[in-house]
């Protein structure tokens, strides 16, 4: 099981508490509050992450963003990589008018955050299908939905850094 920051749990049970009181529920399905959830690196943030975010913030009444740690990112992109640092990345989310909350993940995956979190709501960019998304399976079996958002071709952190090193 994954260990949840104190914030994050804190957010967690108020979000759970506003949902008994029906204070934010703008999708009103049986008076609970839906809570989406998406991870990634967002390494350098750019037009087609924020469209993203913008996406699957809509889908419900909280965003939480599980944020791939350094050393995650390193195992998955390689060495050069995270350009900005951990913290330096979750601060940047965390002011962004989509997000309400972001938690980090040392772990390859954000499965055990998923299990963690127990979203209705679990998004990845339209780049996965939904039979590959990590926790797909999770989600949908307790009773939650999985949702691929429209991918913006052309948008991406990777060409972003090939486009600097060419300079």
């Amino acid at each position: 099981m994954f260990n949840l920051s104190k914030e994050a749990l804190s957010f967690l049970n108020t979000m759970r508490k506003s949902s008994s009181a029906n204070n934010y529920s703008n999708s009103k399905v049986n008076n609970k509050v839906k809570i989406v959830f998406t991870n990634g690196c967002f390494d350098i943030l750019h037009s087609g992450h924020i469209t993203y975010l913008n996406q699957a913030r809509s889908l419900g009444d909280f965003l939480f963003v599980g944020l791939n740690s350094d050393a995650s990112i390193k195992k998955i992109k390689g060495p050069d990589r995270p350009i900005n640092n951990q913290q330096d990345r979750k601060f940047v989310l965390e002011n962004l008018k989509a997000v309400d909350f972001v938690e980090i993940f040392e772990e390859d995956t954000p499965l055990e955050l998923i299990k963690t979190v127990v979203p209705d709501i679990l998004v990845k960019g339209g780049d996965w299908e939904i039979s590959k998304i990590v926790g797909a399976d999770f989600v949908i079996y307790h009773g939650g939905e999985v949702k691929s958002l429209k991918f913006i071709e052309g948008k991406s952190t990777t060409n972003i850094i090939k486009i600097i090193q060419n300079l």
